[in-house]
């Protein structure tokens, strides 16, 4: 039997798995493992591991699904997190889908009225909390919850508000033995909102079917092996570190890394040193970042696997990770709705050749294409268009529409129902390649060329005084609208026109001579998204802003 026969055989394996029968999730995700198997090893701030297996992760809850049955919860309810990364926090995950409750993830950097916002756009009835965000929850002018909601603390007694209960309490040790719940293929388990990079975040329900896919991009994308210790760096508040990071090692049964701790460099590479990390998943702005601090990793380390999503990864990120870590980083795509579908993947059946500035080729289980501009047909290879996946040749799609939200959901699918529509703009070369450009609202029409802010800032990227950058359009008389590039400089880096003469050079040189940047902004941060999209749309309205004001006061 030959590679892609292999491949194919396995995609049916999982659809069969997930979408033929009532599932129960807790089987799926936790109980088909042994007991002593590790399921995550649990890293506080101050390096201290705590080893959580399937045997105290089914024991526990259990427990907290049963004091959740006693208030009434029931198959469907909405139960929202707002917890920091922690053996309570997966804990609790397990506990919801014991019940076939669902899973609504609340990002911890959210303010009170983004929070509101999603507890009551998904009828949460509950609200699981840590003693560092419950005081968000305090009833207040900013939290105002619709409909009644319990707040359960994982604080101690003492830092518990009189207000919230605690997921100490909910533990009934005295809970008789759980029954199975069976759900079916499209019940929902999870209840996410989209970013809003540009619009109003919109509520997406991911069914247990959909996990068919997600455990596919962990065996394709990821390679993971059983022998490995995964480590995806993405919060799980968001689509890619709950999608890819969370459900891809309960699929998979793969012993992975929760680290409790914020950012920084030199804990980054202390983990993956100290704790031999074989398998390593982040966003582009991780490995940025990491360049930029000028940390050191020991030529002993036991990575073999970088893999990159979120936003594309630029040239420079692999040129600098084949020297730092003597790897290439593997660019990734996907959505909230779909979860990830175009990659470089790992998989040696699927590995091939990365070429510079590509996503990769479609995962086996779904189909994709390039659609002209302005129809709704294929475009010829390398001409930039609609990325767009062909539905009737994608098994493994699941997404339906928005919650509640009709006319939001048409937008996403041709009118003969036979794409869906990323929103994304990119290209596809002959050999099945595919180029991610620019989401469809970001594009710059200037002097009638069509330009991807991408395209600029890879070239911006790759000069060594750049940090990070973004690129937006700014209206011009003459040309309509010009080009516009916010930088972050890396450190030590002094501003000047000379920079700005040699940035401005250096996009002609390495893009085009038409499209850098004629002014440049440098700033000491870019507006981002809390899973770290870089938001164009607030840079696009301050300027907007700032123009506004100058015309007023000229």
């Amino acid at each position: 039997m030959n590679a892609s026969t292999n491949i194919a055989k396995r995609v049916n394996e999982l659809i069969d798995k997930y979408s033929n029968s009532p599932n129960s999730v807790q089987y799926l995700l936790c109980d088909q493992y042994p007991p002593n198997k590790l399921a995550y090893k649990i890293i506080n701030e101050n390096m201290q591991e705590y080893n959580l297996s399937y045997g105290e992760l089914k024991t526990q809850s259990t427990l907290i699904a049963s004091g959740l049955k006693k208030r009434g919860i029931k198959k469907g309810d909405r139960i929202a997190t707002l917890m920091g990364k922690s053996k309570e926090y997966i804990i609790t995950l397990l506990a919801i889908w014991r019940i076939g409750a669902v899973h609504v993830p609340l990002f911890t950097a959210f303010s009170p009225p983004a929070i509101t916002f999603r507890v009551n756009g998904s009828n949460s009835k509950i609200v699981f909390c840590d003693q560092k965000q419950q005081s968000k929850l305090k009833p207040s002018d900013d939290f105002v919850p619709q409909n009644k909601l319990d707040v359960i603390t994982t604080a101690s007694l003492e830092q518990a508000p009189n207000w919230a209960d605690r997921w100490e309490d909910l533990l009934d040790t005295n809970a008789p033995v759980e029954e199975e719940v069976s759900l079916d293929p499209d019940a929902a388990i999870i209840h996410i909102f989209t970013s809003g990079t540009t619009g109003e975040p919109k509520g997406v329900s991911l069914p247990v079917k959909a996990l068919a896919c997600i455990e596919a991009y962990a065996e394709f994308a990821y390679d993971l092996r059983q022998t490995d210790i995964f480590w995806n760096a993405a919060d799980p508040g968001w689509a890619y570190g709950l999608y890819c990071g969370i459900l891809a090692t309960l699929t998979t049964g793969t012993p992975a890394i929760l680290f409790e701790g914020g950012f920084s460099a030199q804990a980054t590479i202390e983990i993956i040193e100290k704790k031999k990390i074989t398998n390593f998943a982040a966003a582009p702005t991780v490995y940025r970042s990491l360049r930029a601090d000028g940390v050191k990793i020991s030529a002993q380390h036991q990575l073999r696997c970088l893999s990159s999503a979120g936003e594309p990864l630029t040239p420079e990120i692999n040129e600098w990770a084949k020297a730092f870590f003597g790897l290439s980083v593997h660019d990734h795509y996907g959505q909230t709705e779909t979860s990830m579908v175009i990659n470089n993947h790992h998989h040696p059946d699927l590995k091939t050749n990365l070429r510079d500035g590509s996503m990769g080729k479609v995962m086996p289980g779904w189909s994709a294409t390039v659609l002209k501009n302005n129809e709704d047909i294929p475009e010829k290879p390398g001409v930039p268009g609609r990325v767009a996946f062909i539905l009737d040749k994608s098994p493994f799609s699941w997404f339906t529409g928005y919650i509640g939200n009709p006319e939001k959901s048409a937008e996403k699918f041709s009118k003969d129902k036979k794409y869906y529509l990323t929103g994304d703009t990119g290209s596809v070369d002959k050999d099945g390649y595919f180029y991610f450009s620019t989401r469809d609202d970001d594009v710059i029409i200037m002097a009638g060329y069509r330009i991807g802010p991408f395209e600029v800032e890879s070239a911006l990227s790759t000069h060594n005084a750049v940090a990070e950058c973004a690129v937006i359009a700014t209206p011009d008389k003459v040309r309509g609208e010009v080009i516009e590039a916010f930088v972050v400089l890396m450190p030590e880096t002094e501003k000047s026109d000379k920079l700005t003469q040699d940035l401005q050079r250096w996009v002609k040189t390495n893009f085009a001579a038409h499209a850098y940047p004629r002014n440049i902004t440098y700033v000491e941060e870019l507006p981002k998204t809390p899973s770290g999209k870089i938001q164009r749309f607030v840079l696009r309205e301050r300027r907007k802003n700032e123009i506004l004001r100058e015309q007023n006061n000229g």
